[in-house]
């Protein structure tokens, strides 16, 4: 099926635009058309499937849910409901908010945001036909052990001190409440199949709407790297699998910013110009976890010292990442 889009592109680009296939603008314009058209097609399809699985499941529910969890179960949990809710950073102050207020410790909710910008089923599907299903299994199982290894250690140093003041004490007044065994869940109630369409299909619009943008850009500058870098420029300098290549590339990709989505054209674009699996999954990685952005909206409701530690923590993460990946990439 996904033959479709190349044969678009083919037609487009030679047909249409009448370009001259050996040109390196040729290259540039038919890898933008076909990872446009197919990420779009994949984004309105698979969101609105999941979006159908998923009409039952809200940020109160899940709130709620995690609130009277153990705590290790709840770093699970949580990293878990992150992988299948695809919130970014200009969610994360009220998602943030809403977990502390249903007085879950910081660990969890930590381990839901660090785990909801890596992971998305739309970046699985894409990452599947990219990098094949061996690949995609390691990196969810490693995208969720980073957010409940990050949890658990925040919670083991006792991070919610390092909250911002409002912050701590909707934290304070949400665990009193558990306590107390005051009842936090909303009353749940069954959709009716046209209820079901239109939550689905209003849920595609705007995730669609809000995304992109985004997958436009980093088609984009995937476009640009495949058609215009040099052949073999990437692979003589940095696809040698050097060891500094990886922080290297984590440091690159933090002032930029991209979600899951739009991030995996960059990545294609840059394993096709030589550039190891490790070192680039650390770069994108960095590009949609521990980017500005994200951290200029968490210190709203954290204090620096805090702040300081979960950046920490995902640059260690990520550099760890790009070397394993660059090690067994090889074997799989």
């Amino acid at each position: 099926m996904l033959q479709i889009f190349s044969d678009l592109a083919t037609w487009l680009t030679f047909t249409v635009f009448n370009l001259d296939p050996t040109t390196k603008l040729a290259d540039a314009v038919h890898f933008f058309i076909e990872d446009t058209t197919k990420i779009f097609a994949l984004l309105v399809l698979m969101i609105y499937v999941i979006a159908l699985v998923r009409a039952s499941l809200n940020v109160e529910r899940v709130r709620d849910y995690l609130a009277g969890k153990n705590r290790f179960v709840g770093y699970f949990m949580g990293s878990f409901f992150g992988s299948v809710t695809p919130f970014c950073s200009c969610s994360s102050i009220p998602v943030f908010l809403g977990f502390t207020s249903a007085g879950i410790p910081v660990g969890i909710t930590m381990a839901f945001l660090i785990t909801s910008p890596l992971i998305n089923e739309v970046a699985i599907l894409l990452l599947i036909s990219l990098l094949g299903w061996k690949f995609t299994v390691i990196y969810v199982v490693v995208g969720m052990s980073i957010g409940i290894l990050a949890g658990a250690f925040l919670d083991a140093i006792h991070a919610e001190r390092w909250l911002q003041s409002f912050a701590a004490k909707a934290l304070e007044r949400g665990q009193a409440k558990t306590n107390d065994n005051l009842p936090n869940q909303t009353p749940s109630t069954s959709l009716t199949l046209a209820e079901l369409h239109q939550f689905a299909k209003d849920e595609m619009l705007e995730i669609f709407a809000r995304v992109w943008k985004w997958v436009i850009i980093g088609v984009g500058l995937g476009a640009a790297l495949h058609g215009f870098v040099p052949d073999g420029w990437i692979e003589t300098h940095l696809g040698h699998g050097q060891w500094w290549s990886v922080p290297a590339a984590v440091l690159v990709g933090i002032p930029l910013y991209s979600n899951a989505t739009g991030v995996i054209p960059i990545m294609e674009s840059l394993i096709i110009n030589g550039l190891p699996i490790g070192t680039t999954l650390a770069f994108c990685m960095a590009t949609v976890a521990a980017s500005f952005p994200e951290f200029i909206l968490l210190k709203q409701v954290m204090q620096w010292r805090l702040l300081m530690i979960v950046f920490s923590i995902l640059l260690i993460s990520f550099t760890l990442v790009g070397w394993i990946f660059n090690i067994i990439s090889p074997m799989l």
